[in-house]
């Protein structure tokens, strides 16, 4: 039994790691690219606006959501590094 579920978690792994891994970073940077395009939604709002206070916020939400979308592209590269890296753990244990 310990052998059948090892052998499900490497499994899964590796069906992980084809998802991505490798490098592949077009997920986080697809996340990121929709954070960056609200936030240039709001800049142009603030350009827009007569209301100088109004424009600050806008401005300050715009660089919240680009932080936020920076953060979430860093996370998802990171989770993508670390199942490429346990598939390949797992490979070479299922190997032994």
């Amino acid at each position: 039994m310990k052998k059948i579920s090892f052998a499900l978690v490497g499994a899964a792994a590796l069906a992980l790691a084809a998802c991505g891994g490798k490098g592949d970073d077009s997920l986080g940077d697809n996340v990121n690219d929709n954070y960056e395009a609200a936030a240039d939604n709001l800049e142009a709002a603030a350009a827009n606006t007569g209301n100088a206070a109004e424009a600050a916020s806008l401005e300050n939400q715009a660089d919240a959501l680009e932080a936020e979308g920076d953060r979430k592209e860093e996370a998802i590269d990171d989770a993508d590094v670390n199942a490429a890296n346990s598939a390949q753990a797992n490979a070479a244990v299922n190997a032994m």
